[in-house]
């Protein structure tokens, strides 16, 4: 599972969900920094985390090993599924 959040001071968020102190994660036992990305504006960061957040696991896996090809292709692939509906 993935959590995607929005923090003006990320070592400060990540810590407080490693302490259990956000309910969003409070009931996993491992939580790692996987991925994070800057933005020069709040609404800039809210637009980028609203993506994300409808973003599949794959494509999300894909994300943050790097893997542009392969993000692209799954990209593709929904638009695809999309045109055809």
């Amino acid at each position: 599972m993935f959590y995607v959040g929005l923090s003006s001071n990320v070592d400060k968020r990540f810590i407080s969900h490693k302490l259990k102190e956000n309910l969003a994660t409070k009931e996993f036992s491992e939580i790692q920094l996987v991925y994070s990305e800057l933005y020069p504006t709040r609404k800039e960061a809210e637009q980028r985390e609203r993506q994300l957040k409808g973003w599949s696991v794959a494509k999300k896996k894909a994300l943050i090993s790097g893997d542009k090809s392969l993000l692209i292709k799954l990209s593709k692939t929904r638009s695809l599924l999309k045109n055809d509906e």
